[in-house]
């Protein structure tokens, strides 16, 4: 296994800010040529990142034979878009490597559970936005390496996206504590588009950024959550169907907020995250996987 600690800080970021891998060991032994890899954004409210949906999610995401990596971005007081350039930063880096990880660099699906589902959500839609390659550029010279014109987009582009119970609207259904961390003092997005005065909170709404460029993706809830409605999946689904984004949605009708895998492994103490009828995310989503992003071999 390559185990590796990778910082990703970037301008502002906090100094824990940093990248985990959790990458296979290739083998002449084994037929698998390049493997997809999932990276993974814990939730936490952009107050924190969980160690519930963190290192447990990765192991799983290895046990179908994927490389997993768990991006622990910057969070509060640390305020948009510093997450999510940590986040495109990691990308950008997965895809540098990929010949020498073994990984397929047209594979790589971002995972995010609740405000993670939010800042994996942001790069499907904000991936192909001047100022976040804007940023990734001036990181990558600040190495001293220079990037081609015109290619970072595709370099921090996710192939596909995994949410999990996501935070998606400021709006009616918001989660009042991710919105205030992520926006901090900012009112106005005019610094990340060129129209001027579109309230912060309206851009940073994903499903009032959908578009066709945004990537496939698999996104389940529960109707119980309390916390993150789950008027948030249901929102965006209808915005991606409307864009002729591929998707596929699971509502699963009990459970409470942030089950993680939904199992013991991620249980708080007590065992109200165990909900074995929604387990079944997980080979669900695994077929998800297998079809759309299956593992090259040789």
């Amino acid at each position: 296994m390559i185990h590796e600690k990778i910082s990703i800080k970037m301008p502002g970021s906090e100094e824990y800010a940093a990248m985990y891998t959790y990458i296979p060991e290739y083998s002449e032994s084994i037929g698998i040529e390049k493997r997809p890899m999932i990276v993974i954004c814990p939730g936490g409210g952009y107050d924190h990142t969980s160690d519930r949906e963190a290192e447990p999610l990765a192991l799983s995401f290895n046990s179908f034979g994927y490389c997993a990596a768990v991006v622990r971005y910057s969070t509060g007081p640390s305020q948009f878009p510093i997450a999510l350039s940590e986040l495109a930063f990691a990308v950008e880096t997965i895809r540098e490597n990929a010949e020498k990880w073994h990984i397929d660099a047209d594979r790589i699906i971002v995972q995010g559970s609740s405000a993670g589902g939010h800042l994996a959500a942001c790069l499907g839609v904000f991936w192909n936005y001047r100022f976040l390659s804007r940023l990734v550029e001036e990181k990558l010279k600040s190495l001293g390496k220079t990037p081609e014109s015109g290619s970072l987009s595709e370099m921090i582009k996710p192939d596909g996206l995994i949410l999990d119970y996501p935070v998606i609207s400021s709006g009616t259904f918001r989660h009042a504590g991710s919105s205030k961390n992520i926006a901090g003092s900012l009112v106005n997005a005019d610094d990340f588009i060129d129209e001027k005065g579109v309230p912060i909170d309206d851009f940073l709404s994903i499903e009032n950024r959908v578009t066709k460029d945004m990537p496939p993706c698999f996104i389940w809830h529960t109707f119980e959550d309390n916390t993150v409605p789950v008027q948030n999946s249901l929102i965006l689904a209808d915005s991606l169907c409307r864009c002729g984004v591929n998707t596929e949605l699971h509502i699963f009708p009990h459970g409470c907020h942030g089950l993680g895998l939904a199992n013991a492994l991620t249980s708080k103490p007590g065992g109200s995250e165990i909900v074995p009828e929604v387990a079944m995310w997980l080979p669900l989503v695994r077929n998800w996987l297998e079809r759309n992003y299956p593992l090259t071999l040789r």
